[in-house]
């Protein structure tokens, strides 16, 4: 990369400029002061921003679903949706988010190949998609779109963790056009989900056991 003369930077250009590196050279800059000198700025600007590069990758996540999120909420549309429907419109607008920077996140996601062992750059955004499914299944329960289990409830959040990272191993290997396929595996997925936390055939079963349980035949 061409060296720059020295000048401020914003948060948004030296994550651009971030990107941009790793996905030229197919790898992280070999160092802070490295890639400062690349970009033309003092290394202090740098570290008051970020402080090293799992920070700005974390930077760069959060701002995928801090982004998703904020469309989601200036949507009229949205907030008329049931549950379902909801979930659904994160899911589309995240893929829309990320599909921008699909390369980039590509790159990471090669370099992660268990979505369960949540890598540094991640824990931001894993944070803010926790809290926003607790707060929609939240109201979900109180309108009784989502069952209330003792225990298991409570795990929704980081169930639909793990169902994000099903949907984006879908994503990575997903060669159709405009991604319709993975577009109709978080529509097939997500109406699973709700199925199964949904109150229907998971509490009859539930309530069948009881039954049993409480009146087994000595």
């Amino acid at each position: 990369t061409a060296r720059k003369s020295e000048s401020k930077a914003s948060d948004e250009s030296i994550k651009t400029s971030y990107i941009e590196s790793v996905l030229t050279q197919g790898s992280r800059p070999v160092s802070v002061y490295k890639f400062c000198l690349d970009i033309g700025i003092k290394e202090e600007e740098f570290y008051n921003r970020f402080g090293s590069f799992d920070g700005l990758e974390n930077f760069i996540w959060k701002g995928f679903i801090e982004r998703t999120i904020k469309r989601l909420k200036a949507d009229k549309a949205y907030q008329t949706f049931i549950t379902r429907e909801k979930i659904l419109a994160f899911y589309f607008t995240l893929l829309e988010e990320l599909k921008s920077s699909r390369s980039y996140v590509l790159f990471q996601l090669e370099h992660s190949k268990k979505f369960d062992l949540i890598p540094e750059y991640i824990k931001g955004f894993k944070t803010e998609f926790e809290a926003f499914f607790e707060s929609v299944l939240n109201v979900a329960k109180g309108k009784g779109e989502v069952a209330t289990r003792p225990v298991i409830d409570k795990r929704y959040p980081q169930l639909f963790w793990l169902h994000l990272g099903f949907i984006l191993l879908f994503w990575k290997q997903d060669s159709s056009a405009g991604f319709e396929k993975t577009d109709a595996a978080i529509e097939k997925s997500v109406n699973l989900a709700f199925d199964l936390i949904g109150k229907g055939a998971v509490d009859s079963a539930i309530d069948f056991a009881k039954f049993l349980y409480q009146n087994k035949i000595k």
